[in-house]
């Protein structure tokens, strides 16, 4: 399926020698992150923590760091070639990384076609000499809160996410945090509905 592309290269200054903190990741349709937003008011009120701000919720496929602007084309094409991802997601349980003291939302069980999109976009990147960070194992989640301490309790509810839609974004800088900007994003399976491309900041 075609991508759509949110914002040009010509649009950032030529002064900019790179983009700052690229990372593609899975986006939430409304309903999935209503639903979120839900599960994690209902998180803080027994851990505490601060939250991510709702309309950040993702789960990041690839995380790129600093790139130059004259890859985004690449990364364009990239997610054009990715495979559909015909399963929903079934988040049902709670998980936290103690050193980082973050609380996120994922599987019991992950999705052998989450896993296979995952492996097939790192191989695309590495084929294509684009970096990105590596780590020993994949754990699909949805960070809900940070400086957070470990839930009281590890399941809740299934959430049932159809996850049909991938996305490359920027992470920048903002007087509240970091805000999020949308540079491209492709449908993987049934179209999903415009979003803008500044989102809102960190709390």
């Amino acid at each position: 399926m075609p991508i759509r592309t949110l914002v040009q290269p010509a649009s950032y200054p030529e002064e900019a020698p790179a983009a700052e903190r690229l990372f593609i990741a899975l986006w939430p349709d409304p309903a999935t992150r209503s639903a979120l937003a839900a599960l994690q008011a209902a998180l803080l009120a027994n851990s505490g923590g601060r939250p991510v701000h709702s309309e950040q919720l993702h789960l990041t496929l690839a995380f790129l760091g600093r790139q130059p602007l004259s890859v985004l084309p690449a990364l364009e094409a990239l997610l054009a070639g990715l495979p559909p991802l015909d399963r929903p997601l079934i988040l049902d349980r709670y998980g936290h990384f103690a050193r980082q003291r973050i609380t996120w939302a994922g599987m019991h069980a992950p999705c052998p076609a989450l896993l296979a999109l995952q492996q097939r976009l790192t191989d695309a990147l590495e084929e294509r000499g684009i970096a990105f960070a590596r780590y020993p194992h994949f754990i699909a989640h949805v960070t809900l809160a940070r400086k957070s301490e470990p839930p009281q309790q590890r399941e809740f509810a299934p959430i049932c996410w159809r996850a049909d839609r991938i996305v490359l974004v920027q992470s920048c800088n903002a007087d509240r945090g970091r805000s999020y900007r949308l540079l491209a994003q492709r449908d993987l399976g049934a179209a999903s509905g415009a979003s803008d491309d500044i989102l809102g900041q960190t709390r």
